[in-house]
This record gives C-alpha cells, sequence and structure tokens, in this order.
C-alpha cells in the first residue's frame, strides 16, 4: 500500500513540475482554441501565418509600414500554393516567446518566424523540411578582417548561453571570448574596438550589415540551424501538414527559396 501511494504522489509532483514548466515556457493567452485543419482554411479562404516584423531581412517592417522580408515572402508563398492566391494571408506579427504557443492555442495556422527545430520544440509542435539553414557568421567593422584565420587569439563577442559559444571555441580556440546579453552589447563593442568580430546568427546579422554598412561579414560561416514552418499536432491537421510539406519540397526543388534568399541578401548553400 505505501508503495502505490508512493507512486501515485511522485506522478502527481511530475505532472505539477510538468505543468509548471509549460507555465514557464509559454505566456499567458487567451483561453485555447482548436487549430484549422485544411478543409477549414479553404472555407476560410486565408492562411493565417505568425511573423516577425522586426527582423531583418527575415520579416520586418518597411517604410510604408507594409511587412516585407525573406519569410515574408515565404508566407504568401505558401497562400498561393495551397490556397491559389499569393495575397490570401493574414500576417500576425509575434514575439519569441509567442512562436510556438500561438500555434498550439490556434491563434494562428502556422508560425514562420526564425524557428529552428529542435528535440524539445519537436515535443510539443511540429515542423516542415527546413527552408534555410541559419549558419553562424562573423561581422567586423576592421575592413583587413576577412578571414577567421585572421582571428587568432584576438576577442570574439559571444552571447551568453548560446550554442554558438560551443562552436566558436572548437573552430576557433585560441580565441578570447566575451560574453555579451544582446546584439546591441555587442555591437557598442565592435564600436569601440573592444572585440575584433562578432559571431552571433547569419540571418540576424546579414540584416546588420544592411543597415550598417559600415560592417561586413567574414568569408567563412560555421555551424547552422534548420529554420523550419511551426505546424500544430494531431492526426486532424494532417492535411494541412502535407500541404505545407509539398509546398517547402517544391519551392525548394525550383530554385524558388535560394532565389529569394539570395534577394535578401541571405546565402544558400544547403
Amino acid at each position: 500500500m505505501v508503495k502505490v501511494n508512493s507512486v501515485s504522489w511522485g506522478s502527481r509532483v511530475l505532472s505539477l513540475g510538468y505543468g509548471l514548466l509549460l507555465g514557464s515556457i509559454f505566456p499567458l493567452l487567451p483561453t485555447p482554441i482548436q487549430a484549422a485543419e485544411l478543409a477549414e482554411i479553404e472555407t476560410r479562404g486565408r492562411l493565417v501565418v505568425a511573423v516577425k516584423d522586426n527582423l531583418r531581412p527575415l520579416g520586418f517592417a518597411g517604410e510604408n509600414g507594409r511587412l516585407q522580408g525573406f519569410e515574408i515572402d515565404l508566407a504568401r508563398q505558401l497562400a498561393k500554393q495551397i490556397l491559389g492566391d499569393i495575397n490570401a494571408v493574414t500576417l500576425q506579427p509575434v514575439s519569441n516567446r509567442q512562436r510556438l504557443s500561438v500555434v498550439i492555442d490556434g491563434t494562428v495556422d502556422l508560425t514562420i518566424a526564425q524557428v529552428s527545430q529542435t528535440v524539445t520544440r519537436s515535443r510539443l509542435v511540429s515542423f516542415s523540411p527546413y527552408y534555410y539553414l541559419d549558419r553562424t557568421a562573423f561581422v567586423s567593422k576592421d575592413q583587413e578582417l576577412v578571414s577567421l584565420d585572421e582571428v587568432g587569439s584576438r576577442s570574439i563577442a559571444v552571447l551568453n548561453q548560446s550554442s554558438t559559444i560551443a562552436e566558436v571555441r572548437y573552430h576557433l580556440p585560441e580565441a578570447q571570448l566575451v560574453g555579451v546579453n544582446s546584439y546591441q552589447e555587442a555591437l557598442s563593442l565592435l564600436e569601440t574596438g573592444k572585440v575584433a568580430t562578432f559571431a552571433g546568427d547569419e540571418t540576424v546579422l546579414t540584416g546588420w550589415i544592411q543597415e550598417y554598412p559600415q560592417y561586413h561579414l567574414l568569408s567563412e560561416r560555421i555551424g547552422g540551424e534548420a529554420l523550419a514552418v511551426v505546424m500544430p499536432k494531431g492526426l486532424q491537421y494532417a492535411s494541412l501538414r502535407q500541404a505545407v510539406n509539398e509546398a517547402i519540397r517544391e519551392l525548394k526543388a525550383s530554385g524558388w527559396l535560394q532565389q529569394k534568399a539570395e534577394e535578401w541578401g541571405l546565402k544558400i548553400d544547403n
């Protein structure tokens, strides 16, 4: 009897802990509703897609306030592939913390917002085939620094607690790593010459040099995280997932993804 009660109590503790974990991952949101199935989306006549509105060149507001970028183009193209109309899409800007939760609670049909596929995330949502391999790039203001071979033992800024740290240590064991808490802090260190270069997501740094042309990317990139479309789990969404997966494969095979990435200044070698 004691053994049974112990197991029951342990199960309740684990359940409570799991619930608290999910609560820490996702912000408080409106009462969950069921995500739309493909048939409902077709009847509605529009895809609802969560995107970024402050991340050049993936998704950002232009001078006229209209959303644009590589992922914005992809969202519109998916609407064309699935619904036959490139304009049959509602773009919903979200924060990084909301990117998964808005799919889980049915606020949007899909998320296309610099989400990399991981084992942990795959337990909560489904992912399409990747549409871009976001590698670690290096940005510098020193015009004489063009290659990683020239970094040597110089200082490199890296985001604290990021996977980039291990990658940089492996490829550049002699370099001195300087932890920063934000891209803005890294920019400040580069501007004052306290570090030679900053290692970060290639997508973000590409947008950075588009805004600040006095900076440039070094020729090499390392590592890589696969960016994919976030989709809801569940058998009822199988047709939606199939439609998105087929569309991504077609866009990759036809060269559309590579062409669009290059239009936005991104490199594709995958």
